[in-house]
């Protein structure tokens, strides 16, 4: 065979191999984009399933909260407000929602201890006894002994029992000052006062946003964390407006 031919053969050759090793990429390439695919469709699916789960999760929480306050005509829908409240001051907080969704549970479900207090004292029109006000200072211990197997509530826990705690350190029940105090109960702090001030109760006119914006800051450093108030000076007049418009 001439050296032409040998020549013309090898070329040949190569070119069946690269033909044959271009079908095996096409090959490579198609499971590939089958392989993707197949986890797209994965990652929708368990995506849909987290959502569902979700909202299981809000339902339930949301129908406890509705029980606990069903006990209180005059509190109105307040766990949901202080909620908002809530969730606008720890963005303003820098907290990443998406990736604590619990806090909202906690900021709904604050109070849920309360249903371990007798109405006779929760419902006193008068001062309360050194006794009583025992009593009523225990509903975070229980709120929080309520949900401690309830694996999805996970840090919603740290609200249930530290949401009356005081940046000074003379809250309850444990006692604990400053950052021992989980920002999230911290945020609560003044969410829960902010609805308090400007609620109607049987015993007060519910006070103007005016006033209760002085008041929250005069306690900046007492009863309130100074970061957490700065960052609720970012919730305007409108946001606040807005949420009472759209709960009540």
């Amino acid at each position: 065979m001439s050296e032409a031919e040998q020549l013309a053969e090898r070329i040949e050759e190569l070119e069946s191999e690269l033909a044959l090793r271009d079908r095996h990429a096409t090959s490579e390439q198609l499971q590939l984009e089958r392989y993707a695919a197949d986890l797209r469709e994965t990652f929708k699916q368990e995506r849909a399933r987290s959502a569902q789960l979700q909202e299981s999760y809000m339902l339930t929480v949301r129908a406890l909260a509705s029980a606990v306050e069903a006990r209180d005509a005059y509190t109105g829908r307040h766990a949901e407000r202080v909620a908002a409240y809530g969730l606008q001051i720890a963005k303003a907080c820098e907290i990443r929602l998406t990736d604590q969704p619990e806090i909202e549970f906690g900021f709904l479900l604050h109070d849920v201890g309360k249903v371990a207090v007798p109405d006779a004292i929760l419902f006193k029109p008068g001062p309360l006894t050194p006794d009583e006000r025992l009593v009523v200072e225990q509903h975070p211990i229980t709120g929080s002994e309520i949900v401690r197997e309830i694996a999805f509530l996970g840090s919603a826990r740290d609200i249930i029992r530290s949401h009356h705690e005081r940046w000074d350190g003379n809250g309850y029940p444990d006692g604990v000052a400053g950052e021992a105090i989980p920002l999230s109960a911290r945020v609560f702090a003044v969410a829960d006062a902010l609805d308090a001030l400007t609620s109607q109760r049987p015993y007060r006119d519910a006070a103007p946003l005016a006033e209760a914006r002085a008041i929250i800051e005069r306690e900046s450093g007492s009863q309130f964390d100074p970061k957490v108030v700065d960052a609720y000076r970012t919730v305007t007049d409108e946001m606040i407006d807005e949420i009472r418009r759209s709960i009540g």
